[in-house]
């Protein structure tokens, strides 16, 4: 890809309502979305990522991670991060990709990318990584296995922080990260455990980021996990265009969301919403670094 500026994905849309939520009242605090995947564009009115950045700080998110999945989606992130001071980059080869990769013989190289896009400055985060056997089939799961390890090894060779994706993958991923040794600063993005994970997850230094779906009928286990999660190991991130927050599920998400979901964990924690902004805020750039 010549041009990474040009690379864009289109979300399927389906029958469901592709409008964009209102935007919530601002927060007071300053804050970060920090797992974000600004290249897909979804609704009926698909915003740029200058549109995105300045919607996101009419409400005070002042910053956002943008995360890759692939090589292309990993050359876009480096990109947009060299290219606006408010965003900074997580790039690696998402688990769900690792098995295609490795397939066609390609998984060595597109590593050795995300090991060369890692050297760029903004870019902050080795991720989204991890383990995933929900999607991949049995055959697949070596190929996660070694990329998973592999990017391990990128982000303490980089010294920067890890974005962990795991889904139906909870003791495996615990197991991996103590065998191998984990980063300094591990990131669960989109954590899916329960309380009892959590507690561990936090015991070993981890920090776990909420998403929108903490805000769902159906995920008692997230806020039970929130609940017992040291508040300095707390992150909060949108996973645009995905997990929009109740009680506009379904619907397009974007970092200027970010705050309905704030406010959410802050009810549940009885706080208040900008002590609690103010907290996350302070988590974000404890991992990832200033955005100057």
């Amino acid at each position: 890809m010549s041009d990474p500026s040009q690379y864009v994905r289109q979300r399927e849309k389906g029958s469901r309502d592709v409008s964009y939520p209102p935007s919530p009242e601002p927060l007071g605090v300053a804050l970060y979305d920090n797992h974000c995947h600004l290249e897909i564009q979804d609704g009926d009115e698909a915003m740029s990522l200058d549109e995105q950045l300045e919607r996101a700080a009419s409400v005070g998110i002042v910053g956002v991670v943008q995360a890759g999945g692939d090589v292309d989606s990993s050359r876009w992130s480096a990109w947009a991060a060299a290219s606006h001071p408010r965003v900074l980059a997580a790039v690696a080869i998402h688990p769900n990709e690792a098995p295609a990769y490795a397939a066609a013989g390609q998984l060595g190289e597109a590593i050795e990318v995300i090991d060369e896009l890692a050297a760029q400055p903004r870019v902050r985060a080795i991720g989204e990584t991890g383990l995933d056997f929900f999607r991949t089939e049995p055959e697949g799961l070596d190929a996660q296995h070694e990329s998973f390890e592999a990017h391990i090894a990128l982000a303490k060779k980089h010294d920067i922080a890890m974005q962990i994706h795991d889904r139906d993958a909870h003791e495996a991923v615990l197991e991996t990260l103590e065998r191998v040794g984990a980063p300094e600063r591990t990131v669960f993005h989109c954590f899916s455990g329960d309380a009892d994970m959590a507690r561990i997850a936090a015991e070993r230094g981890y920090y776990l980021s909420f998403a929108g779906n903490i805000t769902f009928k159906n995920a008692q286990n997230l806020r039970d996990a929130l609940a017992v999660t040291p508040l300095d190991r707390v992150l909060v991130e949108t996973d645009a265009p995905f997990l929009t927050p109740t009680p506009y599920r379904g619907r397009p998400n974007a970092p200027y969301l970010v705050p309905v979901t704030v406010r959410f964990m802050a009810a549940e924690l009885d706080m208040d919403p900008d002590a609690l902004a103010a907290q996350l805020a302070a988590n974000t750039l404890a991992v990832y670094g200033s955005f100057d």
